[in-house]
């Protein structure tokens, strides 16, 4: 699936710490100011990346290979890991048969506010084959984790606050910080030789009845509940790792994705009892981009996420929508599998921020055309647009058929908690749009 490239606006660590402060200069702060909110606004992506943020590479550096380290993991000896660590999953990771490895940890901001800085070298290199050196590498797992995760959310307050001040009120921070947490996940997007490996490790352990790749229902509704539906169906026309949806929360934060090139060596080490093998290698996006693939209903066009290496993007979620009466835009987006790279797998940390499971949504002076856009009107507003540049009838069809609109989820004083559950549900439940899926 193929579409126009988006380059995401870039807001510079620098200017968001100025944008925040009580002496910022007032001609930068408007521009700047405005830029953020065209990019994050109805007629924007919903994106932006924020560069130049302290520490942030260092930290993504070392993680985000450790996402691949876990799910390759013999079961026992991660889940020992992850209890160390306090870390859990939102998926089953006994599942031989899963495209996705997730683990994930409650941040709170008290935790946030009070850290004190947490010391994680450089990833060490062996010279003579630029391979990383395997040395205690899950010794900084939690805290690394957390430092970043607490890193993450400071730049969604401060984001927070300034869509603040232009909209006015106080209503995105303040329901940020009301909720006392925010949810950490490293995810793993498996790659065929991943796949590989995890059934030959199950095989020799004797899991002969191996699952279907959907899970139980609870796990499904557990790790969909914060946008992680992976496409379990392989022959899928679209070839997506993660199905089309909206993040319902009010910002999720990531990293910009790290590629791993695997060797088919490793699958023939697991057949002969030889894991854990430590051959991958980061590569370069085949594209160039993140494989984040956003679609703009107006405008019935997919379009492909580019942000600047080690960035970390802030995209929008269906909450910050309601709260900014559709001064801010919730983006429909799905992370797609490159295309003939079956080596390749894909990891990547984030962070969703959402406003408190007891806060209550009010329509009142939300746009009415924002929120009775339903399938019906997907592409309504596509004059000025190049016939060439639209997506095919059947994908847009198809991303219609498995994505609820908001005005059949959300009901005038829902509470987050109600308005999570019915999104859920019309998703990923029994009768669900992608229950199936």
């Amino acid at each position: 699936m193929e579409g126009e490239v988006v380059e995401l606006y870039e807001l510079d660590y620098s200017d968001l710490l100025q944008l925040c402060s009580d002496k910022c200069i007032e001609t930068n702060d408007s521009s700047i100011t405005k830029s953020v909110m065209e990019n994050l606004g109805p007629e924007g992506p919903g994106l932006l990346a924020i560069t130049g943020v302290p520490e942030a590479s260092n930290l993504r550096r070392n993680l985000l290979p450790l996402a691949r380290k876990l799910a390759l993991l013999n079961n026992d000896r991660r889940k020992r890991l992850l209890k160390e660590h306090n870390l859990g999953s939102d998926v089953s990771l006994k599942n031989p048969n899963r495209n996705v490895s997730s683990f994930s940890m409650q941040l709170k901001y008290e935790q946030c506010f009070e850290r004190s800085d947490c010391q994680v070298d450089d990833v060490e290199f062996d010279n003579q084959n630029d391979e990383v050196v395997d040395r205690d590498e899950f010794n900084k797992l939690g805290c690394t984790f957390k430092e970043l995760g607490y890193c993450m959310m400071d730049l969604g307050l401060r984001l927070a606050q300034i869509c603040d001040k232009a909209i006015g009120g106080q209503e995105l921070q303040l329901s940020l910080l009301e909720s006392g947490t925010a949810k950490g996940r490293l995810i793993h997007y498996h790659s065929a030789v991943d796949n590989d490996i995890v059934r030959e490790a199950a095989k020799r352990n004797g899991q002969s009845k191996a699952r279907d790749g959907k899970g139980n229902k609870n796990e499904r509704l557990t790790l969909t509940q914060q946008g992680v539906e992976s496409s379990n169906n392989q022959s899928n026309d679209y070839g997506l790792w993660q199905q089309w949806h909206y993040d319902y929360g009010i910002f999720t934060l990531l990293t910009v994705p790290m590629f791993l090139l695997s060797s088919h060596q490793e699958a023939a080490a697991s057949a002969n009892n030889d894991l854990p093998v430590s051959s991958e290698h980061e590569f370069p996006s085949p594209s160039g981009h993140t494989y984040l693939h956003i679609f703009d209903p107006k405008k019935n066009q997919v379009f492909m996420v580019k942000a600047p290496s080690e960035s970390l993007i802030l995209q929008v979620g269906e909450a910050a929508d309601i709260l900014s009466k559709g001064k801010l835009r919730a983006t429909l987006h799905c992370v797609c599998r490159p295309p003939k790279e079956e080596n390749l797998s894909r990891e990547t940390y984030v962070v969703f921020l959402q406003p408190a499971w007891s806060k209550q949504f009010s329509l009142f002076d939300y746009p009415l055309e924002l929120l009775a856009l339903s399938g019906q009107q997907w592409g309504a507003c596509n004059k000025g647009t190049e016939q060439s540049r639209q997506v095919p009838e059947e994908l847009s069809h198809e991303i219609q058929k498995i994505v609820p609109p908001l005005l059949s989820r959300l009901k005038d004083g829902m509470t987050f908690a109600e308005f999570s559950r019915e999104t859920t549900k019309q998703y990923y439940g029994g009768k669900g749009l992608q229950s199936n899926r």
